[in-house]
């Protein structure tokens, strides 16, 4: 019997067989390149908030009578990274400055002096405290701030509410 040489003709080209396995290498670098950002992603604890973070203050303060008036602030905070902070703020409640944060005779100032804690769970949620010394001569006491928090994009971002 015969045997036939038969061929089976390529419709590819050299080139068109780089350009597939060009594709090929790339898909497969593009996939490696996304593990070690996967793999990375072991949730939060107290070091992954380190260093200055600013934020918003936008909502209400009650006032002695029952009612509440508008507060807006500014602040910045620094995570120490084991679980402390502290704060300076700027706050305006019914459009006047807080006590401890000046006037317009005697200047604006941030506030000082704020202290607290805060802990992750391994979620990226938790808690944080901010204690508030009262300010010298305002014959006000110091107070307490809770607030709930949501820590996003590897601890770049913070999301708080007041609990």
């Amino acid at each position: 019997m015969k045997q036939l040489d038969s061929k089976i003709p390529s419709i590819y080209g050299p080139s068109t067989k780089l350009l597939g396995r060009m594709l090929a290498v790339s898909a497969l670098l593009l996939g490696l390149s996304v593990l070690p950002a996967a793999a990375a992603d072991n949730g939060c604890n107290a070091a992954t908030l380190k260093g200055d973070y600013g934020f918003t203050i936008d909502g209400f303060s009650p006032n002695p009578d029952g009612t509440q008036s508008p507060s807006k602030g500014v602040a910045i905070t620094h995570f120490d990274g084991a679980g402390k902070l502290t704060q300076r703020d700027f706050v305006e409640t019914a459009g006047v400055p807080n006590p401890g944060n000046g006037n317009s005779t005697t200047g604006f100032v941030f506030s000082t002096g704020e202290t607290g804690k805060y802990s992750l769970s391994p979620d990226c949620t938790g808690t944080m405290d901010i204690v508030l010394p009262a300010p010298p001569g305002s014959g006000i006491s110091s107070g307490l701030i809770k607030l709930m928090l949501v820590v996003t994009h590897g601890g770049r971002a913070i999301h708080t509410v007041v609990a």
